[in-house]
């Protein structure tokens, strides 16, 4: 990979953190650092999982195709697996509110997206 596309990578990454950061911050505004919770989870829910799969790819540069093929599907899979157990572990914490936590899934999500149409 390309130092070019690496930092396509990370700019999407750190704009996932700051939509994730500008939620958080707004529902702390409103109603305080508990109802912040839910969005930094929920952001946080899209985040790693997606760290995860841009660190397994960026490994597997350089290599024959299809170990670059083998390494993408390796990396999608276990990103589904770890966003599976991230909800799994936030759905334990008490008093979660599903709409900010969706919600900012949702807008972390929404990253590629917006970068897809901006290019």
């Amino acid at each position: 990979m390309t130092d070019r596309k690496f930092s396509t990578v990370v700019k999407i990454l750190s704009y996932q953190v700051l939509i994730t950061l500008i939620i958080t911050l707004g529902f702390a505004v409103a109603g305080g650092w508990q109802k912040a919770l839910s969005p930094l989870c929920g952001g946080l829910a899209a985040i790693i999982p997606n760290l995860y799969f841009a660190l397994r790819i960026y490994k597997s540069a350089g290599q024959e195709a299809r170990k670059i093929v083998r390494s993408f599907y390796a990396g999608e899979s276990g990103k589904l697996l770890l966003t599976g157990a991230l909800f799994a572990m936030i759905f334990q914490i008490p008093d979660i509110q599903l709409l900010p936590l969706f919600a900012a899934y949702a807008a972390a999500l929404s990253v590629f997206w917006f970068a897809l149409l901006m290019r």
